[in-house]
């Protein structure tokens, strides 16, 4: 598969994954396309989930980046309610590390790349997280945005190499 088919189809899995997981933790979850664009571009972030995707010819990461309405909305939806959105709570942010942990295994799975495996979670909670990307040769950046719903933000920062 050349480089860029992969990258294709990297980004469509991904994006496709997060749509469908989310669906499934109940998450109301659409793709702004309109917004959607190579680089990184994430505004007002306070929580992230950071996974590595390493293995036979594609190497990057995944960043699911959510300002406080995603954030509220994806604790709230993936415990049913059960675990208040703090983002100075443990076990809140690990539900973020935990949908970055499903759409990553489901997006890999729908990619049919052999060889290739995820990094656990690394999880940062602060006020206006930022995404630098790599000026490495050969890096190319993604950000999808989604809208959720009742409210918030989620950004979907993919950045691979696919070499």
């Amino acid at each position: 598969m050349a480089d860029m088919d992969k990258l294709a189809v990297l980004v469509n899995t991904f994006g496709s994954s997060l749509i469908s997981v989310g669906r499934e933790v109940g998450l109301d979850v659409a793709l702004n396309k309109s917004q959607v664009s190579q680089g990184v571009k994430v505004s007002n972030i306070c929580a992230a989930s950071l996974i590595g995707i390493v293995g036979s010819g594609v190497q990057g990461t995944v960043v699911i980046m959510l300002n406080g309405g995603g954030f509220n909305a994806v604790v709230t939806a993936m415990s049913g309610g059960m675990i208040a959105p703090n983002k100075d709570d443990a076990v809140a942010m690990s539900v973020v590390g935990e949908l970055s942990n499903m759409v990553s295994g489901r997006a890999l799975i729908q990619a049919a790349l052999p060889g290739v495996d995820v990094t656990p979670p690394q999880l940062m909670a602060g006020d206006n997280i930022q995404n630098i990307p790599s000026q490495a040769p050969g890096i190319k950046c993604f950000t999808l945005p989604f809208a959720l719903q009742p409210e918030g933000i989620l950004y979907l920062v993919l950045s691979f190499s696919a070499a």
